[in-house]
């Protein structure tokens, strides 16, 4: 895989593990704003679906998912379909949790850096590329290390990183407009600052009808629902604009 990916996930997965090798005994069982969810379940849940991960870039997914999966009824949606994976293995020792998502991350990590970016592979939503199911895992390891970080009281600062993130989301954009039963009417370009000041400019081949301004970081914490956009100090210009900082999503 090119760096700007896999070498984003490896950077974001290490954020993670070092806060994780700071956590005291009871900071794995405080609760997380993912509802209903501590940090332990966070930590189970990003190492179940790494697993997953890992499975699609050998060709494995479908017994992946058919192991984690097995005895539980058929989910309405991804979201209960993960809420019921973590319910049924929580409650193991918190180090067999550390423990095994820290072999997870190690294996997608070098799932990602070995693989053909151009590969198509089996995902929740269907066939995509290697390179695309490689950000999407750069996004969720984000938004959760985010979750965690909060929970046990940790700061972090935004990384460049982040701006495969905003490019997901701004790639995404149809199919969050068709999630929502929506209509997109025309391309949309996104003119962003990175934490450093750096220009992340996400510009349609065709003329924009609707732009995005303001702080990449910010329009990541929108997609990822961590803030409305009301919250941020992005704008919108367009007839679209609203929209999009509605409906934007990593789709991690």
């Amino acid at each position: 895989m090119p760096p700007d990916e896999a070498g984003a996930l490896s950077e974001q997965l290490d954020e993670l593990a070092g806060i994780l090798a700071g956590l005291g005994t009871a900071d794995w069982s405080r609760p997380t704003r993912c509802d209903g969810w501590d940090v332990a379940d966070v930590v189970l849940h990003l190492a179940q679906t790494n697993e997953m991960a890992v499975a699609s870039l050998e060709g494995r997914y479908p017994e992946s998912v058919a192991r984690l999966t097995a005895g539980l009824p058929p989910a309405r949606d991804v979201d209960e379909g993960a809420a019921s994976m973590v319910a049924q293995e929580r409650g193991q020792p918190t180090s067999a949790v550390r423990h095994r998502w820290l072999e997870s991350a190690r294996a997608l990590a070098a799932g990602a850096g070995t693989a053909d970016p151009s590969v198509r592979v089996m995902w929740v939503a269907g066939l995509l590329s290697a390179r695309t199911l490689t950000t999407t895992r750069l996004a969720e390891t984000w938004i959760h290390t985010g979750d965690v970080a909060e929970a046990v009281g940790v700061t972090l600062a935004p990384a460049e990183r982040l701006r495969a993130v905003a490019r997901l989301a701004w790639r995404t954009l149809p199919y969050a407009f068709e999630r929502a039963n929506r209509r997109l009417g025309g391309p949309v370009a996104f003119h962003l600052r990175g934490p450093s000041g750096a220009a992340w400019d996400l510009v349609p081949d065709d003329e924009p009808l609707t732009v995005i301004r303001g702080s990449g970081p910010e329009l990541c914490l929108v997609a990822a629902r961590r803030l409305r956009p009301e919250q941020t100090g992005l704008t919108a210009e367009g007839p679209d604009g609203p929209a999009v900082l509605e409906l934007v999503r990593t789709y991690a």
